[in-house]
């Protein structure tokens, strides 16, 4: 076996592995010792006696049983030895279970081709398929051979690892070198794999390729691509193979439906939603509290908490019980109507209806206390999740953090950045852009890019809304020409200006008395597909008015109402003062009375 194979042995059973046991490992052993088989000539013992699983509930009651097992003479059966390596990998104690298998093959444990697909699968699970095929190579190599669930394991591992073409590749070799035959699993395996990649369109063509083959896709197979399909807002597509799939007289159930539903209420088609309600009823096909709380859900967000109260009120009378999600969604709903008084009694309701708060209930919860200004009640919140001994995660880091920012306690929020850090919750683009905005609300400038440096320098790539940041705080900080620069030079780091930016660059011009070149800038955005809304021209108004150049605003006024725009509060306030001025110029007050709401 070369030094590679050696090398990744070393990384996933070594390095990865808990420092709680230990079990010493050779991982060169791993590659130049035989392997016992469970026909070897040695095993001519009594009877091996039988091990009760039936207690094992902890992992150092699990590896002490083990190292029992092994010490026993006649040793227990190869399959009471993958039955305790599946007790630990349903810990998830994937590294332990490979350090076990190491001990396994010291003492001369038994070991068959399932002992191979379980270690291979931890490895999967360790997003360490490469180290899952060096073992498929060992046990190859000692004479085991493998079957479906191993190619499907290792295909499975591929997609985690986000390998997609080389998963296609193997998926492709199966067949046409017949290595092994494709179950339903398997095909489910790898369409799923490609959905959950990003890969829906390539699901669907694998899809109907495989229609015209003795490999024939099940509902699991149909249900994977719609819902990929649904997720990518082609929920047309979606209905159409569910069609498609009837013809082939292969009924949808309820994962299909529900992922058809969930599609359906993202774009708000509720008469489309009702159809499928009654499908379901007419095949007689039970709705499940998945299915209820995609509704519940869904309802909030679009603000009617009302009709999801009386969702729930339907889903206990069917003897469906609401879980911790359906509350989450509920406390959303009341949240993002700003009844956090609401909210919290659903909250502490949960306790009452059997059920604990998750670290998403606190998430829900901070998150709209934040919102509402109540950083102190937020903070409360998250030092209350720590005491209860959930795990905080990104977002509720990014969540407090950005509270915190909001209410001017700077020094918190970093404070409670380095905490994060401290507690190895990686950071993602959201919490990262937080921070920069810190930074520029602040006028630190020059921190703020060596900030970015130091995010691109991690692997995290800025986005539009990052650079949209960057943007505001150099105009904020008087720097219109680099804020300028910086927009005319997005397309060069392949991302396209968006409305917001150059909104904000445009108010600023015109805020600086550069009417001209916002004129320009505005006629430019729209020259590359990207019309200017409300919020531009409002701010270009506020702009000249706050320069007293009223009469710079009317031609930009007309073309707010021409363009079906109102305007803001602000804009409103300030033609109102103005009025006061310029009260005897007729055609100002009717421009004034077609874009200020109720005057």
């Amino acid at each position: 076996m070369s030094g590679f194979g050696i090398t990744l042995i070393r990384r996933a059973i070594a390095a990865k592995s808990s420092h709680h046991y230990a079990i010493s490992v050779d991982p060169f052993s791993l590659f130049c010792s035989n392997f016992h088989s469970v026909g070897h000539k040695d095993r001519s013992f009594s009877p091996e006696p039988r091990i009760d699983l039936s207690r094992i509930n902890e992992l150092d009651d699990t590896v002490f049983l083990f190292r029992k097992m092994v010490r026993l003479r006649p040793q227990p059966y190869v399959t009471e030895f993958n039955k305790l390596l599946q007790v630990v990998v349903k810990m998830k104690q994937y590294c332990v279970a490979l350090k076990l298998f190491d001990e396994m093959r010291q003492w001369a444990a038994p070991v068959n081709e399932y002992t191979m697909t379980i270690l291979i699968n931890c490895c999967c699970l360790l997003k360490r398929v490469d180290v899952g095929f060096a073992v498929f190579g060992i046990f190859f190599k000692q004479g085991y051979n493998a079957n479906v669930v191993t190619f499907t394991t290792l295909l499975k591992g591929l997609f985690l690892d986000g390998k997609v073409a080389e998963a296609e590749k193997l998926f492709k070799q199966l067949l046409s070198l017949r290595l092994c035959e494709p179950n339903d699993f398997t095909i489910v395996t790898v369409i799923n794999g490609l959905c959950k990649n990003g890969h829906v369109l390539a699901a669907h063509d694998l899809l109907l390729l495989l229609e015209n083959t003795i490999y024939k896709p099940n509902v699991m197979a149909y249900s994977a691509v719609i819902d990929g399909l649904c997720k990518v807002g082609m929920v047309d597509n979606a209905l159409e193979l569910k069609s498609r799939m009837i013809d082939k007289g292969i009924s949808p159930d309820v994962v299909t439906y529900s992922s058809m539903i969930q599609g359906l209420c993202d774009f708000g088609r509720w008469k489309e939603v009702k159809h499928l309600l009654d499908e379901m009823v007419n095949h007689k096909i039970c709705l499940t509290v998945v299915t209820f709380n995609i509704l519940v859900d869904s309802f909030c967000k679009e603000g009617n908490v009302k009709e999801a109260e009386d969702v729930l009120e339907i889903m206990k009378q069917q003897n469906i019980s609401p879980n911790i999600v359906t509350y989450n969604a509920l406390m959303d709903g009341y949240c993002l109507q700003g009844k956090m008084d609401k909210a919290k009694q659903v909250f502490d309701s949960l306790t009452g209806n059997g059920l604990k708060p998750c670290i998403m209930s606190y998430g829900t919860l901070i998150n709209g206390y934040c919102k509402k200004g109540k950083v102190d009640e937020a903070w409360r919140l998250f030092l209350e999740a720590s005491s209860k001994g959930l795990e905080h995660t990104t977002v509720t880091y990014s969540t407090m953090i950005h509270g915190l920012f909001s209410e001017g306690r700077i020094g918190d929020g970093w404070n409670l950045f380095k905490d994060m850090e401290a507690r190895h919750v990686r950071p993602d683009l959201r919490t990262y852009n937080i921070l920069l905005e810190g930074l520029c609300k602040t006028r630190q400038i020059s921190e703020a890019f060596s900030f970015l440096k130091m995010m691109e320098d991690k692997g995290v790539s800025p986005n539009i809304v990052t650079y949209g940041i960057l943007i505001s705080g150099l105009c904020k900080d008087g720097k219109l020409e680099d804020a300028n620069k910086l927009l005319n030079e997005l397309p060069l780091k392949g991302l396209q200006p968006n409305c917001q930016a150059y909104t904000i660059v445009i108010g600023s011009l015109c805020e600086e008395g550069f009417v001209d070149e916002a004129k320009d800038l505005l006629v430019k955005m729209e020259r590359i597909g990207c019309a200017p809304n409300s919020v531009t021209y409002n701010n270009i108004i506020q702009g000249l008015l706050k320069r007293k150049e009223v009469y710079k605003a009317m031609p930009f006024l007309e073309e707010m109402y021409k363009r079906g725009f109102s305007a803001d509060t602000a804009t409103s306030s300030m033609l109102i003062n103005h009025l006061q001025v310029y009260n005897k110029d007729v055609v100002l007050l009717e421009i004034i009375k077609k874009v200020v709401p109720k005057i």
